[in-house]
């Protein structure tokens, strides 16, 4: 029986990897890995390939999802396989359908987690887990057609008082990676057409960059000011609060320089 085992590269660099990954890599007999779903600023191949002493074969988004992982999952039908995936291997990105594939052709799997975006924006952000309603892509414009999906996820969370997780849009292959302020426009030119005062300048929002490195930045501030900030490197992810608990007001002020006026969305 073959074995195929995801693990999670963590958010910035090759040290963010875990001892069991390394393991996991080291006794392998190929190792994949897979970069189109996330930028890692840091991230050195020739240093991890040394690392987990192995060769490292690039998939593509193609080798994936329009190939379902073939060549993956005929190496892992030979003997020990690893994908390595940046984050956490199926949560902000999933690769559940290879997994279920894999079983289904009796390869055994495993998953072997790292730092998500997920953990860590939240983390940085100073709001709290369970307060969390649920998160969306903010994705580019395609032919001049701008998805509803991210203005509607967070109009229905505020409704319920809950905070949205905002992923911004890549494309790897392009080398295109959204920015806090392209999809902060993105979003205010939604609102011109809904009308709903759910993103407007005065929306106070969370801009977090890189997070996962040593200095990430992260500031909470009314969307007119966000929109002048410089949030320098990428990776950028984007939160809009809900109504806030006094801690998560708290720690806006102190961690995220948000402004005084936060109280006020506390209930």
């Amino acid at each position: 029986m073959g074995e195929l085992v995801f693990v999670g590269l963590g958010l910035h660099s090759e040290k963010d990897m875990s001892l069991q990954g390394v393991e996991e890599a080291k006794s392998a007999k190929i190792v994949f890995a897979e970069l189109y779903t996330s930028l890692m600023p840091e991230l050195d191949i020739a240093k991890l390939e040394k690392l987990i002493e192995k060769r490292i074969t690039i998939v593509s988004r193609h080798d994936l999802e329009e190939d379902c992982g073939e060549k993956i999952l005929k190496a892992a039908e030979k003997g020990k396989t690893v994908l390595l995936i940046p984050g956490d291997p199926l949560i902000a990105t999933t690769h559940v359908e290879l997994r279920v594939q894999a079983e289904k052709l009796g390869i055994k799997t495993r998953v072997v987690h790292g730092a998500s975006i997920v953990s860590a924006v939240i983390g940085l952000s100073g709001l709290q887990n369970y307060k969390y309603g649920r998160s969306v892509t903010i994705p580019f414009t395609h032919s001049g057609v701008v998805s509803e999906t991210p203005y509607n996820v967070i109009l229905e969370n505020k409704k319920r008082g809950l905070h949205t997780l905002c992923f911004l849009d890549i494309k790897a292959e392009e080398k295109q990676y959204m920015t806090i302020k392209e999809g902060l426009k993105t979003l205010l030119n939604m609102e011109k057409q809904r009308r709903k005062r759910i993103v407007t300048l005065s929306t106070i929002a969370i801009g977090i960059a890189r997070a996962g490195s040593k200095q990430p930045v992260v500031k909470a501030e009314t969307i007119n000011k966000l929109l002048k900030y410089d949030f320098g490197a990428l990776p950028h992810s984007l939160v809009f609060p809900g109504t806030l608990h006094f801690m998560e007001a708290e720690a806006l002020i102190t961690l995220a320089k948000a402004p005084e006026s936060v109280k006020r969305m506390v209930k």
